[in-house]
Parts: structure tokens; C-alpha cells; sequence
């Protein structure tokens, strides 16, 4: 079958790395793709960037493809899906409705709110002399966000109200994420770990991926400003069968619930980030695709056929596969530009993606890279995420930590810590 893969992150690549593994496949597109997904087999990058809907959806027509997967978020609010299948083509992820649960974070807190899905008490603004009138009366930490997309940016955490008003400041009158500021939700902050649960959604049935846990803050010990993520392993035993069905019953099935009787069907990657309280699991955000870098570790794991598993959610099927997940620990250590995510620079040369390649059970997936003759440069903030297998969670870390200190790039930085909570739990090993 001819596949499209609309994206060019990470997410992309590893997205692009599992679908050629398919027996299915006879030939994959990725739009635009990256420096990754160029050289692998029976795969093509072309130039289409991801938010113009109508070239995507005349290449899919002109090059007949039976499949388009829509790997990053701003294509599915901007109805990407919709329009693909209404040429015909069949698409795997979230209908432009569906997706305003990441695309809309009010909605998304409205939703929730309606079903009574464990979240952060919130308040909901659209005139700054409100929201910092709000944010003087509270006397602890706050977390403020932008309600629309800001690449995995809009969330900032604030010690105390002080803060909170200098972020309201950033995201309302500065303007810092744009128009995704027009709207912001202040919360209270909520303390304990974070983790992230992904699911396969089919309109009806809801298939739970094994767990990973997220690196969102840029410095190490979870210091410093949120990022789109800095690392990832997979599994996590944070996550216990009874917190997972918890999970289950409390959070995804009503939030689909809810989105039906809205007249909103759910099918694609339901993605719920949630915070580990005293109090339970509660509800930080959804995402409409894989986390990236969740999706990197999750992806090599995964030892079904993926195309299976897309058309299993896109024709109400979920029910009658099975998902097998290799038993190793995967941990993925995400390398960005110096300065990141504030300004950095770009344009600067990679060496030593040669020598991880004879490395095994470790992959480089590309995230904000290109050519440049025949030398691969930093094209982006998150620049590569690199990803190793394990028989614990030593050897995984040791492995991909081996693997990134091959690779090389002025300002090159990364986090030492990933994964290094989960290992310290695990009896017999160091940090």
C-alpha cells in the first residue's frame, strides 16, 4: 500500500522508521520528512509543508495513496483529516473537532469540567486585567497557559503569584506565543510526578499503550522553563494496574464519552498527560498524536505491524487486535541547541551519526536537522533524540548515553538525568 506521513519532528521519523518495517508497505511519503527518514527504504520526502491542506490532499490524490497518518498537531486542528477523507483517502488521527482538545485548552478544561475528569482547579480568561486581578488574590503556586498551541511552550510554572503575574504578562500583553495567548487558564499547581498515557482510539473502544514518562523541563532535576520535551523512557512502574484502571474509568472513557455527545467522533492517538497527586491521578492537558518524545521509545517497543493497528482504530476494529510490546526498557535523551527553548542558533555541523549506527538496539531519530551538501547541520531547537533498548534500566541509559556521547555539535545540550528517578527505584543498580 502507498502511505503518506504528514510531519517532519521526531515523531516523524520514528512514525516513518516503524511504518517501513511493514510487509504491507509499498511505498511511503513523508511531507516534508527530514534528513532521517530521506535514506530509509522505499521512502521519499517531498516538499509540502504540513500545514498546507490542499497540496497535501492533491499529492495524496495524484500519487493514490490508501493511507495518510497525520503525525503533529497543528494539521489536525487545522482539519487536515477531515479533508482527506472527504477526497476519499483514509486517515489516521482526530477529525478537526476532535482535535480541539489540544488545540483548544478551555474546551478541552470545558470538556473535562462536564464529566467530572480529575484536573487542577482552574480559571478561564480573556482580558489580562481579569486574569492578574484573579492571580493577586492567590497566595501559592500557580501554572498559566496559553488555551491554543504553542508547540509544548505555553505552560509556565510559577513558584508563587508573583511569577504569575509576570507570566500573564508574557503570554497577554507581550505576546509571546502570539494568538494562542488570547485566551489563558490559570491553575493551581499540582505536585507529584508526571506521566504520560497513550491510547488507540477508534470512536468507541479505547486500547491503552504501555506508559512512558516524559522529560518536559529543560534543566536537570525538572528545573528551569517546560520544553517540547527533552527525554522519555518507557515503561514506567510509577503506573500501577490500579492507578491504570483509575486512569481508564475516570479520565479517558469519559473524556471520549464526552466528546460523543458532542457529536464528536474520537479516532487517532489520544495522548493524556497527567500528574501523579496524593489525591490520584489528575488531568494536565490531551494531546490528539504521539508525545514526542514519547513516541520515540513507545515506537520501538511496539512490536505489531503499525499499519494493523491504523486500521484497526480507523475502521472501529480496535477490539479485535492485540498489541505486543517488547519486554526492554527504552529510553530516549532528546539534544537541542544551545539556548533552547529560548533563542538559539542553527546551521551548526553534526559529527558521529556514523559511528552510533553500528551501535545495535540504538536509533537516532532526527528532529530539527538538514543537509547541507553532504554534511547534516542543526536546523531547530530539539535537534535529535536518541533512543536505546535495554534488558534494565541501566543498561538502556548506559546504551543511549554511549550513543550520545559519539555525537557532536557546537552548543550541543542535553539532560544526564533521563530515566535516572526510575533507576534509582529499581533495587541493585547506582546512578
Amino acid at each position: 500500500m502507498n502511505v503518506l506521513l504528514v510531519g517532519s519532528g521526531g515523531r516523524e521519523h520514528a512514525l516513518a522508521w516503524k511504518i517501513v518495517q511493514s510487509s504491507r508497505l509499498t511505498r511511503l511519503y513523508c511531507a516534508p520528512g527530514n534528513v532521517g527518514t530521506a535514506p530509509l527504504e522505499k521512502t521519499e520526502n517531498v516538499p509540502l509543508k504540513v500545514d498546507d491542506v490542499d497540496g497535501i490532499v492533491d499529492f495524496a490524490r495524484q500519487q493514490k495513496v490508501d493511507l495518510a497518518i497525520v503525525g503533529p498537531e497543528d494539521p489536525l486542528c487545522l482539519g487536515l483529516v477531515d479533508e482527506l477523507e472527504a477526497a476519499g483517502i483514509r486517515a489516521f488521527g482526530p477529525c478537526r473537532e476532535a482535535a480541539r482538545l489540544e488545540g483548544d485548552k478551555a474546551f478541552a478544561k470545558e470538556m473535562m469540567f462536564n464529566r467530572a475528569v480529575p484536573t487542577a482547579e482552574t480559571r478561564i480568561f480573556t482580558k489580562y486585567k481579569d486574569a492578574k486581578a484573579y492571580v493577586g488574590t492567590r497566595d501559592s503556586g500557580l501554572v498559566i497557559k496559553a488555551a491554543g498551541l504553542a508547540k509544548g511552550k505555553g505552560a509556565i510554572v510559577c513558584d508563587d503569584p508573583a511569577a504569575g503575574l509576570l507570566a500573564l504578562e508574557r503570554i497577554m500583553v507581550q505576546r509571546e506565543f502570539g494568538s494562542a495567548g488570547d485566551k489563558v487558564l490559570v491553575e493551581e499547581r499540582l505536585v507529584g510526578p508526571e506521566i504520560s498515557v497513550l491510547a488507540f482510539v477508534d470512536g468507541s473502544n479505547i486500547y491503552i499503550m504501555e506508559n512512558a514518562q516524559d522529560h518536559k523541563p529543560i534543566g536537570e532535576g525538572d528545573k528551569g522553563p517546560n520544553t517540547g520535551g527533552m527525554g522519555a523512557y518507557s515503561p514506567t512502574e510509577l503506573l500501577n494496574d490500579r492507578l491504570l484502571g483509575q486512569v481508564e474509568s475516570e479520565i479517558l472513557v469519559p473524556i471520549v464519552d464526552a466528546m460523543r455527545a458532542e457529536g464528536i467522533t474520537y479516532k487517532g492517538v489520544l495522548y493524556a498527560g497527567l500528574m501523579l497527586t496524593a489525591g490520584g491521578p489528575k488531568t494536565l492537558e490531551f494531546n490528539c498524536r504521539f508525545g514526542d518524545p514519547e513516541a520515540q521509545p513507545l515506537l520501538m517497543r511496539l512490536k505489531n505491524d503499525i499499519l494493523d493497528v491504523f486500521d484497526a482504530a480507523i475502521d472501529g476494529k480496535l477490539d479485535t487486535i492485540t498489541l505486543d510490546w517488547d519486554p526492554r526498557v527504552a529510553v530516549c535523551v532528546v539534544m537541542s541547541s544551545k539556548g533552547y527553548p529560548d533563542t538559539y542558533e542553527i546551521g551548526k555541523v553534526i559529527t558521529g551519526l556514523d559511528d552510533v549506527k553500528s551501535m545495535s538496539d540504538v536509533v537516532v531519530f532526527h528532529a530539527g536537522t538538514k543537509a547541507l551538501g553532504d554534511k547534516v547541520v542543526t536546523a531547530g531547537g530539539r535537534v535529535l533524540g536518541v533512543t536505546a533498548l535495554g534488558n534494565t534500566f541501566e543498561d538502556a541509559r548506559k546504551r543511549c548515553y554511549d550513543a550520545v556521547d559519539k555525537i557532536h555539535f557546537d552548543g550541543a545540550y542535553f539532560r544526564r538525568d533521563i530515566g535516572a528517578k526510575a533507576m534509582a527505584d529499581q533495587p541493585g543498580t547506582s546512578v
